[in-house]
């Protein structure tokens, strides 16, 4: 992704890489190897045509690093189910759902963080995430592709310079190794400044769900040299 800012005069000032988040999704075949990397966050995917549909039992993590649930146009119900049986503490919503939906989440399991996903190409309308804001907590920002994530390809991230809120982000969609680069002078840009974590997946995988660990430790290991 070509990410050249030379049109912008101002001089840059490097956002405080030390809180910003690392979520690792799709989590599937390897979850004990990815927590001794002590990422914030860790995703499981409870969308059945999902390569990473995650079922069965959830080995012990530990409660620092916190568990999201990814959802694709799930049943109140189902989504309810899930937090009680893998005791999530966030639900992240890849789907149509809409802000009453969201509403009824919180409302029924009031200790859930929320996080809404929005699908980016080329350009955004940002006024689609006005209405959600009383009722997420977070949003993410993800490519839009043939699937509800994990596509592999980043969209470009310019188009966050139109950003109206102060809710804070997720930013996902292909992160991989070879992105360094370019997260570096994101983070050099105002428009970094609600990025609230990096949500990594495909671009640190052996095989769908079986996660690249020297390659994921590399990655967390050159972040935090920023």
């Amino acid at each position: 992704m070509d990410y050249n800012y030379t049109q912008k005069k101002e001089k840059p000032t490097i956002r405080d890489t030390a809180n910003l988040k690392l979520k690792v999704c799709g989590m599937k075949k390897n979850p004990l190897e990815v927590t001794a990397l002590q990422p914030d966050y860790m995703g499981f995917i409870f969308w059945e045509p999902s390569q990473r549909y995650f079922k069965g039992a959830l080995p012990h993590l530990p409660h620092r690093i916190r568990k999201v649930g990814v959802f694709v146009d799930a049943s109140l119900s189902t989504v309810l189910e899930r937090i009680e049986d893998y005791q999530l503490l966030l639900v992240q919503l890849h789907g149509n759902e809409n802000p009453d939906f969201c509403a009824s989440v919180k409302e029924k399991a009031p200790h859930v963080a929320v996080i809404k996903v929005f699908s980016i190409k080329d350009n955004f309308d940002f006024s689609v995430v006005m209405p959600y804001e009383p009722v997420c907590d977070f949003f993410l920002f993800d490519t839009k592709g043939k699937l509800p994530g994990g596509n592999g390809y980043t969209f470009d991230w310019r188009v966050l310079e139109k950003y109206p809120s102060t809710k804070p982000y997720f930013l996902s969609g292909g992160i991989g190794p070879d992105q360094l680069d370019s997260i570096k002078t994101f983070l050099e840009r105002p428009e970094s400044k609600y990025c609230h974590a990096l949500d990594v997946n495909s671009g640190f995988e052996i095989e769908p769900g079986w996660k690249d660990i020297k390659r994921l430790k590399r990655f967390i290991e050159d972040m935090q040299q920023f």
